[in-house]
């Protein structure tokens, strides 16, 4: 679950910063998609967070 957080955390950022990217160029397309994928990665990574915690605990 570790690397999943980083993985998933990676994507979001890339993704916020592909919308800024898209906003400049005005390309409606990729603003949504990438709004789409902040909203599903960052959820998917907030509650492997919360879930899991971070670093995980492996044994309860």
């Amino acid at each position: 679950m570790n690397l999943l957080v980083i993985i998933f955390g990676l994507i979001a950022i890339l993704a916020v910063f592909g919308t800024v990217q898209a906003f400049k160029e005005r390309n409606l397309l990729s603003i949504i998609f990438n709004v789409v994928t902040v909203v599903v990665i960052g959820g998917f990574t907030i509650a492997t967070v919360i879930y899991a915690g971070y670093p995980p605990q492996l044994h309860k």
